[in-house]
């Protein structure tokens, strides 16, 4: 017998730890609620949580076995449940969150205590961290050059899953509710999850809107991208089989400009392998500065500008649409994304962490690696940052990447009826004009120009400079 353990994989296609436990005996397959890991969740998380775990116990049963649940301190839960089942080896895929590595050095050692053999496997990622790295030897901090190496690495093909006689008979049990769990329903909508419908989006994708990824995947009021950023999140969609149907695009490819749009896919998978190893070298950055300015940067941190920030109510209209887009979908669009986060460390001056934290309740695909990077990104604090001194400008970035200002309207309502002008130069409309136009939409709170000023000041001071 063979215990495998499932946590941000949640599949049985692509699953190599899964695969190879399944090569040996029979597999037992076991997930663990725990608390430690919960105290970080979100409502929307673990809805979407449970519903993958709902598919995955599915298709362990419709081959006559299960997925045993459990709930508890892994390093207990997981060596009685290999002694409860005579198990010969206790297998899962490697994590990378610092939480991750130690809870795992942890059950590592009360197996060892057990004499219970124990294996792992680089699952999430296409190549282990450490295994890109400079001439120098060193992990790269520079995404441009990780990213030259990690193309030109061969990709190896999905991984089958285990067949209905290599598991385990066993009855897993039933799911705990949200409430069981300690938490509330979400207020968002938010996609369907599971393999099927995390393949079915990525099909979606790969047929028509790959092609067109490279400029399509700029403009939030178009469906120009793959939308499964949960599901590699979660593992409801293997990064091999990602890869795999890229590679099936790259083919139907009708040009060099189709060509492109899949290569900067492609680009974007490779994106999420570079902070992972960002974050598995320097576990600190989840909550500490990657890189450190010579004095302290003097974050202003004002109460009422951030809570403006959260509620959508800033008078930025891009940047509003966005932040009740992340309430009403439990997600954002990515060049979104950027422009409310430029605005709030660069416009309100506040510290990074206040928006990772935000929007780590309220994304249902919050990756700890993924967010992190994108938000000490935009602050100028990461690895590869943005420079401090080049501030996107959110009238500019809403003209350029709304233009139309249809995803404006979509997600504020208040500027539904209002001439595209106006909305793109309502911060330029007396006090008298905006009422006419829109009377229950705020004014900015801020003027963008004083503000810039301000940061280039505050990141000066940061680095020392006269």
């Amino acid at each position: 017998m063979q215990v495998f353990w499932h946590r941000r994989d949640l599949r049985a296609h692509d699953n190599l730890g899964l695969a190879a436990a399944a090569d040996e005996d029979d597999v037992l397959p076991v997930f663990v609620f725990d608390d430690d890991v919960l105290a970080h969740a979100s409502p929307v998380r673990v809805a979407f949580l449970l519903d993958a775990l709902r598919d995955l116990r599915s298709w362990y049963r419709d081959r006559g076995s299960d997925l045993v649940v459990r709930r508890g301190d892994p390093s207990g839960v997981i060596p009685d449940l290999a002694h409860e089942h005579d198990a010969d080896r206790v297998v899962w895929n490697h994590d990378y969150t610092g939480l991750a590595q130690e809870r795992d050095d942890v059950v590592r050692e009360a197996l060892d205590a057990r004499n219970t053999a124990h294996e792992q496997f680089h699952d999430a990622v296409h190549h282990e961290p450490g295994a890109i790295r400079t001439n120098a030897g060193d992990p790269y901090s520079v995404y441009t050059y990780f990213w030259k190496k990690w193309r030109d690495r061969e990709k190896a093909a999905p991984a089958d899953p285990p067949a209905a006689d290599a598991l385990a008979d066993v009855s897993g049990g039933e799911l705990p509710s949200l409430a069981e769990l300690g938490f509330g329903e979400p207020e968002a909508d938010y996609p369907a999850a599971g393999h099927a419908a995390a393949v079915s989006r990525l099909d979606d994708f790969c047929e028509r809107d790959i092609f067109d990824y490279d400029d399509g995947r700029e403009y939030p009021a178009r469906e120009g991208t793959s939308r499964v950023s949960q599901d590699l999140t979660y593992g409801t969609l293997g990064v091999r089989e990602a890869y795999a149907r890229t590679a099936k695009a790259m083919q139907a490819a009708d040009g060099a400009d189709d060509e492109t749009g899949v290569e900067e896919f492609r680009r974007q998978l490779a994106f999420r392998e570079f902070y992972q190893q960002v974050l598995y070298f320097h576990p600190r950055v989840v909550t500490e500065n990657y890189n450190d300015y010579e004095n302290p940067i003097e974050w202003r941190n004002d109460e009422d500008e951030i809570a403006a920030w959260k509620a959508g109510e800033t008078g930025v209209p891009i940047v509003d649409a966005g932040m009740r887009q992340l309430r009403e979908d439990a997600y954002v669009h990515n060049r979104v994304r950027m422009i409310v986060a430029s605005f709030l460390t660069k416009d309100l001056l506040v510290d990074w962490r206040v928006g990772y934290d935000h929007f780590r309740e309220y994304l249902v695909d919050h990756d700890t690696a993924n967010d992190n990077g994108g938000w000490q990104w935009a602050a100028s604090t990461g690895t590869d940052a943005q420079p401090y001194f080049r501030i996107f400008n959110p009238w500019t970035q809403q003209a350029d990447y709304d233009p139309d200002a249809e995803y404006i309207r979509e997600y504020v309502p208040e500027l539904a009826d209002a001439d595209t002008e106006d909305i793109h130069g309502w911060n330029d409309l007396s006090e008298n004009e905006r009422e006419s136009v829109a009377p229950d939409y705020p004014a900015p709170i801020v003027e963008h120009s004083e503000r810039r000023e301000r940061a280039l000041e505050l990141f000066e001071a940061a680095r020392g400079e006269d």
